[in-house]
């Protein structure tokens, strides 16, 4: 495992920043609704930048937004420096969630040296799917996520995963085919996106259990500009809301114990 001093770290952070800003390009050029999310959401409000300890960074749309910006990084992606990475782009790539790369680096995260797909350095584009308001419904959702989830990280958890029972559960169900679950995520997403919900998540995100059904869909509504590095980005207007599901108790800075970067087998970065 390769420990990022603190000068790799913030030279890591600005290609991720690099790539906020292509997204924000294109985003601001076709009008197409995003926000900051998660740690870097968080990094916004509490330090106008990247948390100081984070390795990652994250953007999130719904999904009608995320599809526009799909055909649009066809025709305005500097593909020079950039690749939108998704199951349609890369066969190999497993995860439920979208990520554009860093052509020319590599960020290879420890568990995953086996994995095929495109993995140099990279920012998480979420996006989210409204969930349905019925009680039963509701939980079924969760629990078809739950599936969907731990089938497409059978590659990796059948490898890495603590127990050999864990492992051998996991390498069944590595051979249902990656496209299967995929599909399954369509179906699912065409189904609850008809109509508008009090609801919306991202498919394959583990929430925490005050939120583990999703986050309310009115924070997606409307939006504002905030600092980040020195740049405007757009965040949600309401994300005192949208934090406070996500996290609870934002504003307060974590122990150093729990001040974690994910450990990296490989890394290269552009000089």
């Amino acid at each position: 495992m390769i420990k990022l001093d603190s000068e790799t770290l913030r030279k890591l952070q600005m290609t991720e920043l690099e790539m906020l800003k292509e997204v924000d390009r294109i985003c601001r050029k076709y009008n197409i609704k995003y926000s900051l999310d998660g740690g870097t959401l968080l990094g916004a409000i509490r330090h106008d930048g990247f948390i100081p300890w984070d390795d990652d960074a994250d953007v999130v749309m719904l999904r009608p937004e995320y599809k526009r910006f799909y055909h649009a990084c066809k025709r305005e992606l500097d593909t020079e420096r950039f690749f939108l990475q998704d199951f349609r782009t890369d066969e190999n790539y497993r995860w439920g969630y979208s990520k554009m790369r860093r052509n020319n680096t590599i960020f290879l995260r420890e568990g995953q040296e086996h994995g095929n797909w495109n993995q140099s350095v990279f920012i998480d584009i979420f996006v989210y799917d409204h969930v349905p308001d019925h009680y039963i419904f509701r939980r079924l959702h969760l629990f078809l996520c739950f599936c969907i989830r731990k089938g497409l990280y059978s590659e990796v958890g059948k490898k890495n995963a603590p127990t050999k029972l864990m492992r051998d559960w996991y390498a069944l169900l590595n051979k249902i085919p990656r496209n299967r679950w995929i599909k399954l995520l369509e179906i699912i997403a065409d189904i609850t996106d008809r109509k508008r919900t009090e609801l919306v998540r991202h498919m394959t995100y583990p929430y925490r259990k005050e939120c583990r059904y999703g986050l309310p869909r009115e924070c997606f509504d409307e939006y504002i500009e905030k600092d980040f590095e020195g740049y405007r980005f757009k965040i949600f207007k309401n994300y005192d809301l949208y934090l406070m599901r996500l996290y609870g108790d934002y504003g307060k800075l974590p122990p150093i114990e729990k001040r974690k970067i994910h450990p990296v087998s490989e890394i290269k970065l552009i000089d």
